[in-house]
């Protein structure tokens, strides 16, 4: 082999290894060639590098840039529970869903659970309408109407417990990514066309490995072609997130100088602005008896729940993330979780560090066990002190009530921010 021959299969190689690109490698421009093995990739021999443009746009969700907060409730502790003192953390960005889940979801849930699941799941599935029946009032029309009748369409869901939330979650995720999984396979695993919901069918191809045990598409998270899983957010991601003191922040500046006791700006529950001025910002109760005003004067102007794009959105462009309904969220609860769960992303999953055999639930002592789940954000039968995103309480996960709702997140999947 002559030296100048020699030199040429050098340079082949260099460029292999460096793939020459210009701009550096990156995860949507990994190069032609393995910088490790300077193989081919999607090759015979190579490995299927599939072309990636970002994670997929989730129908429904907001963009949510993390960083550093200060958790805890800002407002006077009157229920003397002293759980959730102030504290320095950092969350890495998430998307939220814009909205509360509303009936009308929920009512598509129920239609594709009842078309691939056993009837006793589908049962299972069914919202608690009884949540809204009361011994000594009259609010039977919601028991029959509330759930299922159009014009409460865009009202939050409500008679779900944690475990209910949790299936939906899951069950969207699948539904969701069956659809991106069968667009991608359409297209040659490149972009997606339609819509997020065009009623394509999958052919399987790239994007899908194949039939899962329950007959779904088995989706391969390799591809770059499908969504994270839509879950409940933690406490601290919620909380964050409803503060949303991005809306406070001066450009060039590092330090968090304002804070908010609401979602809002200001220490009032009444818009100070505009067109609206004097108008609730929420729908919640103003006091004993005062859920909705006087007639010609109502004040948030719902007696129950409210549609879901009601009252205006916080400065992340949320919908009510005070007053219409609570929110499950992830974490079980304790009452120490601000001092044992770490500062960067924190939650809490299980009684680590603060067991349930702490808790005499058994001898009627507690209502602490690793069944209990935080919910926040206060209700429409709340008062104003519950809108705070700091104040929270919890219930059994298996319990359902009229005041209670929930709404999606899902990881920045890709990204260290």
């Amino acid at each position: 082999m002559n030296i100048s021959k020699y030199l040429g299969f050098a340079l082949v190689g260099a460029c292999a290894l460096t793939a020459c690109n210009k701009g550096g490698r990156s995860a949507t421009n990994p190069g032609k060639y393995s910088s490790t093995t300077g193989i081919e990739y999607n090759t015979e021999e190579g490995m299927k590098v599939s072309d990636y443009q970002g994670i997929p746009e989730g129908p429904g969700l907001v963009f949510i840039e993390g960083g550093r907060t200060v958790l805890g409730s800002a407002e006077e502790d009157v229920a003397m529970t002293h759980d959730n003192l102030e504290r320095t953390v950092t969350l890495a960005s998430f998307y939220m869903d814009e909205v509360e889940v509303a009936n009308i979801h929920w009512l598509e849930y129920l239609h594709y659970v009842r078309k691939d699941s056993a009837e006793e799941f589908y049962m299972s599935a069914l919202p608690d309408t009884t949540v809204w029946a009361r011994e000594l009032s009259f609010n039977d029309p919601y028991v029959d109407y509330y759930l299922r009748y159009p014009g409460f369409r865009y009202f939050p869901v409500v008679g779900v417990s944690w475990l209910q939330a949790n299936d939906f979650c899951t069950w969207r995720t699948a539904k969701v990514n069956e659809v991106l999984a069968g667009e991608a396979s359409e297209s040659g695993g490149g972009s997606r066309k339609g819509g997020l919901f065009s009623r394509k069918k999958n052919k399987g191809g790239d994007a899908a490995e194949g039939t899962s045990d329950n007959g779904g598409v088995k989706i391969a998270i390799e591809n770059g072609n499908t969504l994270p899983n839509y879950r409940l957010p933690t406490e601290a991601e919620w909380e964050y997130a409803a503060q949303a003191l991005i809306g406070t922040q001066e450009t060039g500046n590092e330090n968090q100088e304002n804070k908010r006791i609401y979602p809002w700006d200001g220490r009032q529950v009444r818009n100070p602005y505009g067109k609206g001025r004097g108008q609730f910002l929420a729908n919640f109760k103003r006091g004993r008896g005062d859920y909705a005003g006087i007639a010609g004067s109502l004040n948030d102007g719902a007696m129950i729940t409210e549609q879901v794009f009601s009252y205006p959105p916080n400065d992340y462009g949320l919908y009510n993330m005070a007053g219409n309904v609570n929110e499950w969220v992830q974490d079980i609860y304790r009452p120490l979780s601000y001092e044992d769960v770490e500062d960067l992303n924190p939650f809490r999953r299980n009684g680590y560090l603060d067991p349930s055999e702490k808790y005499d639930k058994k001898g009627y002592q507690s209502l602490i066990d690793d069944h209990v789940r935080v919910y926040k954000g206060g209700s429409w039968r709340d008062v104003a002190y519950w809108l705070s995103p700091g104040t929270r309480r919890f219930m059994a996960e298996d319990s359902a009530t009229a005041t209670i709702g929930f709404r999606c997140a899902m990881i920045n999947a890709g990204s260290n921010k």
